[in-house]
């Protein structure tokens, strides 16, 4: 597996300087995103995102499966990340999550499966469609394009605006017949979401982590000293939090980082309702 590219000790050195002085590289303020854009494809259940330069495409699929014996009423939900050569000089697609998956493929893969799957955000119980012998397995498939930083917050907003996008079949059920129904004999049907969780990255620079931003850039995630990550929901309530990096984080910088993120989580969830034409929810 090909690493990324380092930055050179005089690239993370005028970071650090600049960040000193208040001022990033790109010239945001240091709790501002990059430009956000959603784009929901034609096909249901298809996403692009891109923030700043970073660009992920989300596609959601199902097939009807058994379900797994000690879940017999419950749908099954896979996730497949695929970060490779394509997205940045240096790197090398590990599988798309398979046995030679790249450990930053793996990070993120688990960090949205962490704040999908165990947040509850879909209703699994509502993607049974016989117990014990039918439910439906949902696969969300991650394509980065493009990394330029903050591969997570991408990938979460790419991630709960595709499945919120996706329709599924609608189905019938008959005695011991379930029948599928053709989407062109009738409407397919959404989801059931709970809720929406959005993450918001911040990352920590200098020596004892003093200097903090948010959304980090490539070149401040390779210079960082810690990351930090709040998932938060609409009803801004905390689903997940994770933090790398051997730099330990006192109480104040996690009460500002706090007060940010329930900021940035309601920008990045109103921008998700209006890519797909939704009022706030």
């Amino acid at each position: 597996m090909v690493a990324e590219i380092p930055p050179s000790n005089i690239e993370a050195a005028f970071v650090l300087d600049a960040l000193q002085k208040n001022i990033r590289v790109d010239g945001r303020g240091i709790y501002d995103y990059r430009a956000l854009r959603i784009s929901c494809g034609p096909a249901p259940g298809m996403v692009e995102v891109q923030l700043g330069q970073t660009r992920v495409l989300a596609r959601v699929s199902c097939e009807v499966t058994r379900p797994a014996p000690e879940r017999p009423t419950e749908g099954i939900v896979l996730f497949s990340c695929e970060l490779g050569s394509m997205a940045a000089p240096g790197l090398e697609s590990g599988g798309g999550g398979g046995p030679r998956a790249s450990a930053q493929e793996v990070a993120v893969s688990r960090m949205i499966e962490r704040i999908i799957r165990q947040s509850r955000a879909i209703d699994t119980e509502a993607l049974c469609i016989m117990a014990g012998i039918k439910v439906w397995t949902m696969r969300i498939d991650l394509h980065f394009l493009d990394h330029s930083g903050n591969l997570v917050d991408a990938a979460a907003v790419a991630t709960i605006a595709a499945l919120r996008h996706f329709r599924r079949p609608d189905v019938t059920v008959d005695g011991e017949t379930a029948i599928i129904h053709d989407p062109r004999d009738r409407n397919p049907v959404p989801l059931s979401i709970h809720h929406t969780p959005v993450c918001v990255s911040f990352a920590f620079l200098g020596a004892a982590g003093d200097l903090v931003v948010l959304d980090p850039s490539l070149l401040e995630e390779q210079t960082q000293a810690a990351a930090f990550t709040i998932t938060l929901n609409a009803h801004r309530e905390i689903c997940a939090l994770n933090k790398a990096g051997g730099v330990p984080l006192d109480a104040s910088q996690i009460g500002r980082c706090m007060q940010v993120a329930v900021a940035k989580s309601d920008e990045l969830i109103d921008a998700i309702n209006a890519a797909l034409g939704l009022n706030k929810s």
